[in-house]
């Protein structure tokens, strides 16, 4: 099945965010362990839980457009069967 640009954009979206949650939560903890190794995962925590956040709404971005296209399916079924037995 050939994906259309939205959904090539969105799969590229999602890895991207991956990417940066994996090495965004390494930079912060890096960043924040001269300040103490409680902090550091305090802090570390905090940005992987608000990535993963942000990654869940792309995911329903793609489970939406999922949805919507099987509705259009639906719809053009029913549509055919209506038009089938009222004529």
């Amino acid at each position: 099945m050939q994906k259309d640009r939205f959904d090539r954009t969105l799969s590229f979206l999602l890895g991207a965010s991956w990417a940066v949650v994996f090495f965004g939560a390494l930079i912060f903890f890096k960043s924040f362990l001269p300040l103490g190794l409680g902090i550091a995962i305090v802090i570390t925590i905090f940005f992987i839980f608000i990535g993963l956040f942000l990654i869940l709404g792309l995911d329903a971005f793609a489970v939406n457009r999922q949805k919507l296209l099987e509705a259009k399916k639906q719809t053009k079924l029913l549509e055919k069967i209506y038009s089938k037995h009222t004529t």
